[in-house]
């Protein structure tokens, strides 16, 4: 473990903080933890030409920028503000939000690249820097990057890596099946998508599951489909009966576009053209043509299926 001081010439902050895996901090004080890179409720509690001053615990008094500063706003009313590191190291408030807090992954623009590394979109007035030692590949000014943003325990900058395979674990620990997860698609594979489960865990979703377009950095709600022996986890973007009330509508909504409600196909139809007109594998179309039949909702056909009116 590495401690640092952070210290400015006024005193005002001034906080001690240990560095813990992946560059998480933990901060020690018995009134109140507020961590660096993450959005806090904090109370005003100073007001001055250049800003207020916002009650951050353990941080001390921290500056929200006159920029910032939202109209009819008191003192002892309380603000919701993201926590960083200024240009002189010192914990500053923004009313701005970012696209990741400190323990997340985002897919970023670089606006800028320099001697000191690549600077990143972020959704604050700051960029995000990159080192280039943390460049999985060199980054180039105006393309995107899968990233992971951390506290680094050299300097104590929030700072992104783009080595993203030494932040994301591959054995699960705390997930359970059918359970909702958050997804960022990181690449294609052999199998299908590799998936960032929740910014912690790597997930596969298979592609004879997906029946949709997915592009590289995308963020997406999904479930765990399983957790194998190994502890590596399958993933799907809907359960079971989510996935049969979804395919029952799409078949529901085409044919009631059709003339008569009718189309040419039915459980002996050829498997592409079930999946390029519905989006769909057969297994998944005969399951929810079936289950319409059952409601009385469609009749099935010789020579297709068509809506009861």
């Amino acid at each position: 473990m590495n401690e640092t001081l952070i210290g400015a010439e006024n005193g005002l902050y001034c906080a001690s903080y240990t560095f813990l895996t992946h560059g998480v901090v933990s901060y020690m004080n018995d009134v109140s933890t507020i961590a660096l890179g993450q959005t806090h409720t904090l109370e005003v509690v100073k007001e001055v030409d250049f800003g207020l001053y916002l009650n951050a615990g353990n941080l001390g008094e921290v500056l929200l920028p006159i920029k910032y500063e939202p109209e009819f706003i008191n003192i002892g009313d309380s603000l919701e503000v993201f926590v960083y590191l200024d240009s002189e190291k010192r914990p500053i408030a923004t009313t701005q939000t970012p696209k990741a807090k400190v323990g997340e992954f985002a897919y970023l623009r670089v606006n800028d690249v320099n001697k000191v590394g690549a600077f990143l979109d972020w959704g604050l007035d700051k960029d995000l820097l990159v080192p280039f030692s943390e460049q999985h590949r060199t980054m180039e000014e105006g393309k995107s990057y899968l990233v992971y943003v951390y506290i680094n325990d050299a300097d104590g900058r929030i700072v992104a890596s783009s080595k993203v395979d030494k932040f994301a674990e591959d054995e699960n620990e705390d997930l359970e099946p059918k359970q909702a997860v958050e997804l960022i698609i990181a690449n294609s594979t052999e199998l299908g998508y590799k998936a960032v489960v929740n910014h912690r865990y790597w997930g596969v979703l298979y592609s004879n599951e997906v029946f949709q377009t997915l592009s590289f950095g995308q963020r997406i709600n999904g479930f765990v489909k399983r957790i194998r022996e190994d502890g590596k986890i399958d993933l799907v973007l809907q359960i079971a009966r989510e996935v049969r009330d979804t395919h029952s509508g799409t078949i529901v909504e085409y044919l009631d576009k059709q003339t008569n409600g009718f189309a040419p196909l039915h459980d002996k139809s050829d498997p592409e053209l079930i999946k390029k007109t519905f989006s769909m594998s057969k297994k998944a179309f005969k399951r929810a043509i079936g289950g319409l039949y059952k409601d009385g909702v469609l009749e099935i056909r010789d020579d297709g299926i068509r809506l009861i009116d």
